[in-house]
Protein backbone atom coordinates (compact mmCIF):
# COMPACT_ATOMS: atom_id res chain seq x y z
CA UNK A 1 0.00 0.00 0.00
CA UNK A 2 1.39 3.57 -0.79
CA UNK A 3 1.79 5.33 1.81
CA UNK A 4 -0.41 8.22 -0.07
CA UNK A 5 -2.98 5.73 0.74
CA UNK A 6 -3.25 5.87 4.33
CA UNK A 7 -3.81 8.78 6.77
CA UNK A 8 -2.49 8.70 10.54
CA UNK A 9 -5.03 11.44 12.52
CA UNK A 10 -4.48 11.44 16.28
CA UNK A 11 -2.36 7.92 16.31
CA UNK A 12 -5.38 6.49 14.37
CA UNK A 13 -5.05 5.09 10.63
CA UNK A 14 -7.14 5.96 8.03
CA UNK A 15 -7.12 4.06 4.88
CA UNK A 16 -8.29 5.57 1.78
CA UNK A 17 -11.25 3.82 0.63
CA UNK A 18 -12.70 4.09 -3.29
CA UNK A 19 -16.30 2.43 -3.55
CA UNK A 20 -16.78 1.07 -7.16
CA UNK A 21 -19.37 3.67 -9.01
CA UNK A 22 -21.53 3.02 -12.14
CA UNK A 23 -22.68 4.99 -14.89
CA UNK A 24 -26.47 6.01 -14.09
CA UNK A 25 -27.64 3.61 -17.12
CA UNK A 26 -25.75 0.94 -14.98
CA UNK A 27 -26.61 1.55 -11.82
CA UNK A 28 -30.34 1.52 -12.32
CA UNK A 29 -29.83 -2.27 -13.76
CA UNK A 30 -27.78 -3.39 -10.76
CA UNK A 31 -30.16 -1.69 -8.05
CA UNK A 32 -33.37 -3.32 -10.09
CA UNK A 33 -31.45 -6.95 -10.38
CA UNK A 34 -30.92 -7.00 -6.94
CA UNK A 35 -34.50 -5.98 -5.73
CA UNK A 36 -35.83 -8.40 -8.47
CA UNK A 37 -33.16 -11.11 -6.74
CA UNK A 38 -33.76 -10.10 -3.24
CA UNK A 39 -38.13 -9.93 -4.31
CA UNK A 40 -37.92 -13.98 -4.29
CA UNK A 41 -36.54 -14.85 -1.14
CA UNK A 42 -38.92 -16.52 0.48
CA UNK A 43 -39.12 -17.78 4.16
CA UNK A 44 -38.81 -21.56 3.78
CA UNK A 45 -40.44 -24.27 6.57
CA UNK A 46 -39.61 -27.44 3.96
CA UNK A 47 -35.59 -28.24 4.20
CA UNK A 48 -33.96 -30.97 2.21
CA UNK A 49 -31.01 -32.70 4.42
CA UNK A 50 -28.86 -32.75 1.45
CA UNK A 51 -25.46 -31.39 2.60
CA UNK A 52 -23.96 -28.33 1.92
CA UNK A 53 -20.08 -27.31 1.80
CA UNK A 54 -19.08 -25.78 4.62
CA UNK A 55 -17.00 -23.18 2.85
CA UNK A 56 -20.15 -21.77 1.66
CA UNK A 57 -21.47 -21.12 5.20
CA UNK A 58 -18.30 -19.57 6.22
CA UNK A 59 -18.16 -17.40 3.73
CA UNK A 60 -21.89 -16.50 4.17
CA UNK A 61 -20.78 -15.87 7.66
CA UNK A 62 -17.89 -13.60 6.64
CA UNK A 63 -20.81 -11.23 4.82
CA UNK A 64 -22.68 -11.17 7.99
CA UNK A 65 -19.96 -9.76 9.54
CA UNK A 66 -19.24 -6.94 7.22
CA UNK A 67 -22.34 -5.79 8.81
CA UNK A 68 -21.85 -2.14 10.44
CA UNK A 69 -21.89 -2.15 13.68
CA UNK A 70 -21.87 0.66 16.84
CA UNK A 71 -18.45 1.75 17.48
CA UNK A 72 -16.94 -0.94 15.76
CA UNK A 73 -17.30 -3.48 18.15
CA UNK A 74 -19.13 -6.20 16.07
CA UNK A 75 -20.77 -7.76 19.28
CA UNK A 76 -22.29 -10.78 17.35
CA UNK A 77 -21.22 -14.38 17.57
CA UNK A 78 -22.61 -17.12 15.14
CA UNK A 79 -23.13 -20.54 16.10
CA UNK A 80 -22.67 -23.03 13.59
CA UNK A 81 -24.66 -26.42 14.51
CA UNK A 82 -24.17 -29.59 13.11
CA UNK A 83 -24.70 -31.84 15.51
CA UNK A 84 -27.54 -33.96 14.97
CA UNK A 85 -27.34 -34.84 18.81
CA UNK A 86 -27.53 -30.85 19.40
CA UNK A 87 -30.01 -30.31 17.11
CA UNK A 88 -32.45 -32.77 18.50
CA UNK A 89 -31.84 -31.10 21.94
CA UNK A 90 -32.77 -27.49 20.46
CA UNK A 91 -35.66 -29.11 18.66
CA UNK A 92 -36.87 -30.72 22.07
CA UNK A 93 -36.38 -27.29 23.93
CA UNK A 94 -38.27 -24.64 20.93
CA UNK A 95 -41.00 -26.96 20.73
CA UNK A 96 -41.64 -26.87 24.14
CA UNK A 97 -41.33 -23.28 24.55
CA UNK A 98 -43.31 -23.27 21.28
CA UNK A 99 -46.41 -24.94 22.23
CA UNK A 100 -46.14 -23.41 25.96
CA UNK A 101 -46.74 -19.79 23.20
CA UNK A 102 -49.42 -21.17 20.93
CA UNK A 103 -51.55 -22.16 23.62
CA UNK A 104 -51.21 -19.98 26.34
CA UNK A 105 -48.97 -16.62 25.50
CA UNK A 106 -50.28 -15.57 22.22
CA UNK A 107 -53.10 -13.43 22.07
CA UNK A 108 -56.01 -14.49 19.57
CA UNK A 109 -54.80 -11.44 17.05
CA UNK A 110 -51.45 -13.16 17.07
CA UNK A 111 -52.61 -16.17 16.62
CA UNK A 112 -54.89 -14.58 13.21
CA UNK A 113 -52.26 -12.69 12.18
CA UNK A 114 -50.05 -15.92 11.79
CA UNK A 115 -52.78 -18.37 10.20
CA UNK A 116 -52.11 -17.32 6.43
CA UNK A 117 -48.30 -19.49 6.89
CA UNK A 118 -49.75 -21.93 8.63
CA UNK A 119 -47.51 -23.05 11.12
CA UNK A 120 -47.84 -24.25 14.52
CA UNK A 121 -45.63 -25.04 17.41
CA UNK A 122 -43.66 -28.22 15.55
CA UNK A 123 -40.63 -27.53 14.16
CA UNK A 124 -39.05 -30.63 12.78
CA UNK A 125 -37.31 -28.43 10.18
CA UNK A 126 -34.75 -27.86 13.74
CA UNK A 127 -33.40 -31.36 13.11
CA UNK A 128 -33.77 -31.87 9.12
CA UNK A 129 -31.79 -28.31 7.94
CA UNK A 130 -27.79 -29.27 7.47
CA UNK A 131 -26.93 -25.91 9.30
CA UNK A 132 -28.45 -24.01 12.09
CA UNK A 133 -27.13 -20.60 12.89
CA UNK A 134 -27.69 -19.57 16.54
CA UNK A 135 -26.89 -15.68 16.32
CA UNK A 136 -26.22 -14.05 19.98
CA UNK A 137 -25.51 -10.49 20.94
CA UNK A 138 -22.39 -9.57 23.00
CA UNK A 139 -24.73 -7.25 25.64
CA UNK A 140 -20.74 -6.61 26.47
CA UNK A 141 -17.50 -7.85 25.72
CA UNK A 142 -14.99 -9.23 28.46
CA UNK A 143 -11.48 -7.26 28.61
CA UNK A 144 -8.28 -9.67 28.87
CA UNK A 145 -8.70 -8.66 32.60
CA UNK A 146 -11.81 -9.82 32.93
CA UNK A 147 -13.66 -5.97 33.45
CA UNK A 148 -16.51 -5.57 31.16
CA UNK A 149 -15.86 -3.38 27.69
CA UNK A 150 -19.36 -1.15 26.79
CA UNK A 151 -20.65 -2.51 23.47
CA UNK A 152 -23.23 0.19 21.67
CA UNK A 153 -26.24 -0.05 19.65
CA UNK A 154 -26.40 -3.96 19.86
CA UNK A 155 -30.10 -4.76 18.30
CA UNK A 156 -29.52 -2.67 16.20
CA UNK A 157 -25.54 -3.49 14.81
CA UNK A 158 -26.78 -7.42 15.40
CA UNK A 159 -30.23 -6.74 13.58
CA UNK A 160 -27.94 -5.52 10.76
CA UNK A 161 -25.73 -8.27 10.69
CA UNK A 162 -28.67 -10.66 10.24
CA UNK A 163 -30.09 -8.87 7.44
CA UNK A 164 -26.62 -9.27 5.61
CA UNK A 165 -26.81 -13.04 6.22
CA UNK A 166 -29.79 -13.44 5.33
CA UNK A 167 -29.24 -12.01 1.88
CA UNK A 168 -26.15 -13.94 1.85
CA UNK A 169 -27.75 -17.09 2.24
CA UNK A 170 -30.42 -16.02 -0.05
CA UNK A 171 -27.83 -15.09 -2.93
CA UNK A 172 -25.59 -18.36 -2.23
CA UNK A 173 -29.01 -20.26 -3.58
CA UNK A 174 -30.07 -21.64 -0.34
CA UNK A 175 -32.92 -21.15 2.24
CA UNK A 176 -33.51 -19.74 5.45
CA UNK A 177 -36.33 -19.50 8.09
CA UNK A 178 -35.39 -17.06 11.25
CA UNK A 179 -36.79 -18.42 13.88
CA UNK A 180 -37.02 -16.65 17.29
CA UNK A 181 -38.82 -19.24 19.90
CA UNK A 182 -39.29 -17.02 22.98
CA UNK A 183 -37.53 -17.38 25.61
CA UNK A 184 -34.40 -18.85 24.19
CA UNK A 185 -32.76 -18.93 26.75
CA UNK A 186 -32.45 -22.98 26.42
CA UNK A 187 -29.69 -21.69 23.35
CA UNK A 188 -27.38 -20.55 25.96
CA UNK A 189 -27.49 -23.58 28.05
CA UNK A 190 -27.68 -26.09 25.40
CA UNK A 191 -24.33 -24.46 23.58
CA UNK A 192 -22.72 -23.30 26.58
CA UNK A 193 -22.47 -19.55 25.69
CA UNK A 194 -20.98 -17.38 27.76
CA UNK A 195 -22.43 -14.94 30.50
CA UNK A 196 -21.79 -11.76 27.96
CA UNK A 197 -23.94 -13.57 25.20
CA UNK A 198 -27.62 -13.47 24.70
CA UNK A 199 -29.66 -15.38 21.98
CA UNK A 200 -31.19 -12.90 19.52
CA UNK A 201 -32.07 -15.55 16.21
CA UNK A 202 -31.77 -19.49 15.33
CA UNK A 203 -31.47 -19.23 11.53
CA UNK A 204 -32.04 -22.85 9.93
CA UNK A 205 -30.13 -23.22 6.46
CA UNK A 206 -30.10 -25.38 3.92
CA UNK A 207 -31.73 -26.64 0.31
CA UNK A 208 -35.23 -26.30 0.05
CA UNK A 209 -37.00 -29.41 -0.39
CA UNK A 210 -38.31 -31.01 -3.55
CA UNK A 211 -41.64 -29.74 -3.45
CA UNK A 212 -41.43 -26.76 -1.03
CA UNK A 213 -44.73 -24.08 -0.83
CA UNK A 214 -44.99 -21.02 0.68
CA UNK A 215 -47.79 -18.61 1.50
CA UNK A 216 -48.81 -16.75 -1.60
CA UNK A 217 -48.27 -13.38 -0.16
CA UNK A 218 -48.11 -9.84 -0.76
CA UNK A 219 -45.34 -7.21 0.07
CA UNK A 220 -46.57 -3.21 0.48
CA UNK A 221 -46.33 -0.95 -1.93
CA UNK A 222 -43.80 1.60 -2.32
CA UNK A 223 -46.24 4.56 -1.05
CA UNK A 224 -47.00 2.70 2.00
CA UNK A 225 -43.48 1.74 2.71
CA UNK A 226 -42.19 5.21 1.51
CA UNK A 227 -42.28 8.82 2.22
CA UNK A 228 -40.26 11.50 0.30
CA UNK A 229 -39.55 15.10 1.38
Amino acid sequence: MNTTDTKVIDGYTFVKYSPEQYSEKEMLQRSKDFYQRMDKRRTVRDFSDKAVPQQVIENIILTANTAPSGAHKQPWTFCVITDPAIKKQIRIEAEKEEHESYHNRMSDEWLQDIKPLQTDWRKPFLEIAPYLIAVFKKAYDVKPDGSKATNYYVNESVGLACGFLLAAIHHAGLVALTHTPSPMNFLTKILNRPENERPFLLVPVGYAADETFVPKLERKKPDDITVYY
